[in-house]
């Protein structure tokens, strides 16, 4: 299946989307820090059988315009609401955030929690994960640092996402409120060669710690997978969704 994209004019600068299938609840596809659309080919023809998905290349990514402003959280989710409304994609919403894109699906839920109606979790970051930078070795923290300084020397870098995870987690902090809605963790199960098994521990213990955000909450491993279960396992990406689609179903 080719991802046809399209191109919508936000009050931003211009966006690519691609809206496929049809059917309720609405799903939307929030990407990991600079992951585009085609992310998420594993998953979405099956998914799209069922339910209207919508997903899309944020400001800085592949087609999508550069960003002219600071992308922070309630940047990004002000964003994709503009672009929700113009397109005519109507809430209730099943969010589907896959690594950083988990934050912003936090935040949307806390900053608008009638118009989301479920979350999955995607080897999703958590805001705990801030402070996983004092388990990571000096050599690690150098070009990280290095990158940085790199990417504020550039006009548009500067303003890319991973420069205001700080600041989208405060935002995430101020609001205690969270939607007593279902949710799916799914975590991958391999380790990672290029990070330390204690932060590799520590980072499964903040995303277990999501459940605790609702009562309706459910862990999904993917033991063969590393970060992008939706590339090696998406048959366990595909079921942990359409087990979502139904327990939302059953609950409203």
């Amino acid at each position: 299946m080719a991802i046809e994209i399209s191109k919508l004019n936000t009050s931003k600068g211009k966006l690519q989307y691609n809206i496929s299938g049809n059917g309720k609840p609405n799903i939307i596809f929030i990407n990991g820090g600079s992951g585009p659309i085609e992310g998420w080919m594993n998953i979405l023809p099956e998914i799209s059988e069922s339910s209207s998905v919508f997903s899309y290349n944020r400001f800085g990514v592949s087609g999508s315009d550069k960003p002219q402003e600071p992308k922070d959280g309630l940047t990004i989710v002000e964003t994709l609401r503009e672009a929700l409304k113009i397109v005519g994609f109507e809430p209730p919403f099943l969010l589907v955030g896959h690594s950083l894109g988990g934050l912003y699906a936090n935040l949307y839920a806390r900053r608008y929690p009638n118009e989301v109606a479920g979350i999955v979790f995607l080897e999703s970051s958590h805001p705990k994960d801030i402070r996983l930078d004092q388990y990571q070795g000096k050599v690690v923290k150098t070009i990280n640092k290095l990158f940085s300084i790199f990417d504020f020397l550039s006009p548009h870098k500067k303003f890319n996402e991973v420069h205001f995870v700080e600041k989208t987690v405060e935002q995430i902090h101020a609001i205690d409120r969270f939607p007593d809605i279902p949710i799916y963790v799914i975590t991958g199960g391999k380790k990672n060669r290029m990070m330390p098994e204690e932060v590799r521990k520590k980072r499964l213990e903040h995303q277990l710690e999501l459940l605790s955000l609702s009562r309706q909450s459910k862990h999904i491993p993917a033991e063969k997978s590393g970060h992008f279960p939706q590339f090696s396992e998406p048959r366990v990406v595909i079921d942990a969704i359409k087990d979502c689609v139904e327990q939302i179903k059953q609950t409203t």
